[in-house]
């Protein structure tokens, strides 16, 4: 019994130092690998950033794009409109001409 007793804490201290240095060496391992990550993230950050202007003219463009074909499309609506606005005000008006030319003037 006294031999588990000075042999268990040795095997414990034992293990616990081949954890500690597991530990130690999966740390370094994943710093490494921060390290790596952050030199592509900054590398795709660069690569954006260059093609920020070629955006900025796609967008533009399809700003006046949207603002020519909502000019179009609002004209062609106003066109359609005063048409059917205008047969309706055509038979209204006739009457009004045969009114005044029966004299009720």
């Amino acid at each position: 019994m006294s031999f588990l007793l000075e042999f268990l804490p040795i095997i414990i201290y034992v293990l616990l130092i081949i954890v500690l240095l597991i530990g130690i060496v999966l740390a370094i391992k994943c710093l490494i690998t921060l390290d790596k990550v952050e030199k592509v993230v900054d590398n795709v950050n660069d690569k954006v950033r260059a093609l920020d202007g070629l955006f900025h003219i796609i967008d533009t463009t399809t700003d006046r794009v949207v603002l020519i074909t909502d000019k179009v499309i609002e004209g062609l609506t106003s066109l359609v409109a005063n048409l059917f606005i205008t047969k309706k005000n055509k038979p209204a008006k006739k009457e009004e001409n045969k009114e005044n030319k029966n004299g009720t003037k």
